[in-house]
C-alpha cells in the first residue's frame, strides 16, 4: 500500500529510534501550516501505566454521549492505521497516504524521528476531518514528547507514574514524574490518577509553578469500589468493559476527565454506558476460535496482555489472584531495554510454568533462554522456545486439563500473537 512505502522511507530519516526533542516536529508543523492548532478540543494524556486504557474508557464515554472522537495512541498492534483513529475508526488508507506524503514532502529529507513525523501526520489528518474531541496519548515521557507541541489542550491527564524507560526519563520516580508533568499547561485543568507520594509531590510542585488546576485522585476525586465521588457528588459505575481490578482506577481517571470537560452530554448515563462498553485490544484479552487458541485443549484458555514493566506485572498478579480455579502458564517475550525480573517477580508466585519466547520483529529483545534463566532464578519451572506457537504446543502436551495460558511481556508480542491468531486489533 502507498502508506507502507512512505512509512518504510520515514524510518530512515533519523539514526535514533528515540531522540526526545521538540525542535524537529516544531519545524515540520510550521512547514505544514500548523495543523495542531486546528484540532478539536484536546485531552492530552501522559503517564507510565494506564494511558491507553484511560483513553479507551474516555473514547467509549464520548461515543455513548453521541460525540465523535479522534484518537492518537502508540504503538500499534497489527497495522499502523490503529495509531490514528479518525472519528473513532482507524484512519483509512487514502487519507493516511495523503497526510504521510504531505509530511514527507514538507520535511524535505531533514532528520526527524519516525514518531515525530507520524505524530505530525496524525495532527494533519485530524485537522482535515471535523470531530468533537481529540484524545492524544504521549509516546514517551511528556516534556519533550512530540505530542507536547499542543499549547492549549482542554484538559491534561497524568495516569500512574512508575519506573520505565529509565534510559530516557531518569532512574527515579521523581525524575520520571517531572518529565510526565511537562505536559501541564498554565490554566489548563489536569486530572491526576493514583500516584506514589514522591510523584504526587513533583506533579503538584510543577502545577503550582505554572498555575495548572489539579483534580487529584484521593483529593478532588476518588474511587470507592465501583462508586466514583468528586465535588459534584457520587456516581455508581458498572463493571468495566476492560478486565482486571486495576481497570477500576483507569475507569476512575476517565470519569474524572469526562466530568472535568463539563459537557452536558457527558452525563451519568453516558459515563456508565462508556465504562461498560470500553474495549482495548491486547490488554488482558481472551483469544478464542483462532489459529493459536486452537493449538490448546478445549479446556485451556488463551489470554494476551501487552504489559511489560513492574507496575504491569503487579496488576497482572492481582488478576491472577482471582484465577485460583486452574493453573496459569506464562509465555513471555521482553524487549532488551528492560530487565525482565522487574515484570516477572510480582507474578512468580502465581505461575505453574514459564516459557520464554522471542518478540517477533523487535529491534532487540531478550533471548528466550535468558528469560528462562531469569525465571529459574525466581524459583520457576522454565523453558525456552523459538516461537509463541511452539510454547503453546509444549504447554498443551505437558499440561493437559483445565488451564490458562497468558502470553505477555511486550505490546509487540501481543500484536504478533493477535495477528497470528487471525483477529483484529
Amino acid at each position: 500500500m502507498r502508506s507502507d512505502a512512505v512509512l518504510e522511507r520515514l524510518t530512515r530519516l533519523h539514526p535514533k529510534l528515540i531522540d526526545l526533542s521538540l525542535e524537529r516536529i516544531e519545524r515540520l508543523l510550521a512547514a505544514l501550516g500548523r495543523p495542531e492548532r486546528a484540532l478539536p478540543p484536546v485531552v492530552h494524556v501522559a503517564g507510565t501505566n494506564g494511558k491507553g486504557s484511560a483513553i479507551a474508557f474516555l473514547k467509549a464515554i464520548c461515543e455513548a454521549a453521541g460525540l465523535s472522537a479522534h484518537v492518537y495512541v502508540s504503538p500499534h498492534l497489527i497495522r499502523f492505521n490503529e495509531r490514528i483513529a479518525v472519528r473513532g475508526q482507524p484512519v483509512g488508507e487514502e487519507l493516511l497516504g495523503e497526510v504521510l506524503a504531505a509530511c514527507e514532502e514538507a520535511n524535505a529529507g531533514a532528520p526527524i524521528t519516525f514518531f515525530e513525523i507520524t505524530t505530525a501526520a496524525a495532527f494533519l489528518a485530524f485537522s482535515r476531518v471535523p470531530a468533537d474531541i481529540a484524545l492524544i496519548e504521549t509516546g514517551l515521557g511528556g516534556r519533550f514528547d512530540a505530542t507536547n507541541v499542543l499549547a492549549a489542550p482542554a484538559l491534561s491527564v497524568i495516569t500512574p507514574v512508575s519506573r520505565d524507560h529509565v534510559h530516557f526519563l531518569g532512574e527515579t520516580i521523581p525524575e520520571i514524574a517531572f518529565e510526565k508533568a511537562g505536559i501541564l499547561k498554565p490554566g489548563v485543568p489536569a486530572v491526576i490518577g493514583p500516584q506514589r507520594p514522591e510523584a504526587d509531590a513533583v506533579i503538584a510542585a510543577r502545577a503550582a509553578e505554572i498555575g495548572a488546576p489539579l483534580l487529584r485522585h484521593g483529593r478532588e476525586w476518588r474511587m470507592e469500589g465501583r462508586r466514583f465521588r468528586d465535588g459534584s457528588g457520587a456516581l455508581g459505575i458498572p463493571p468495566p468493559g476492560l478486565i482486571g481490578p486495576h481497570q477500576l482506577e483507569n475507569a476512575g481517571i476517565a470519569v474524572a476527565a469526562a466530568r472535568a470537560l463539563g459537557r452536558p452530554s457527558l452525563d451519568g448515563a453516558a459515563i456508565r454506558a462508556g465504562i461498560a462498553r470500553a474495549r482495548w485490544p491486547g490488554r488482558l484479552q481472551r483469544l478464542e476460535g483462532g489459529t493459536l487458541s486452537a493449538r490448546l485443549g478445549r479446556d485451556c484458555e488463551l489470554w494476551v496482555d501487552g504489559g511489560h514493566n513492574r507496575a504491569a506485572g503487579e496488576a497482572l498478579a492481582r488478576v491472577a489472584e482471582g484465577w485460583p480455579d486452574r493453573p496459569l502458564h506464562l509465555a513471555m517475550g521482553h524487549l532488551a531495554v528492560r530487565p525482565p525480573e522487574e515484570f516477572l517477580a510480582p507474578l512468580a508466585g502465581r505461575i505453574a510454568s514459564f516459557h520464554g519466547v522471542p518478540v517477533p520483529g523487535a529491534y532487540a529483545c531478550h533471548a528466550p533462554e535468558a528469560l528462562a534463566g531469569a525465571a529459574r532464578a525466581l524459583g520457576l519451572e522454565a523453558h525456552a522456545h523459538p516461537t509463541a506457537a511452539a510454547a503453546l504446543d509444549v504447554i498443551a502436551r505437558d499440561c493437559p486439563g483445565p488451564a490458562r495460558v497468558l502470553v505477555c511481556g511486550s505490546l509487540y508480542l501481543a500484536g504478533a500473537v493477535l495477528a497470528e491468531e487471525g483477529g483484529e486489533a
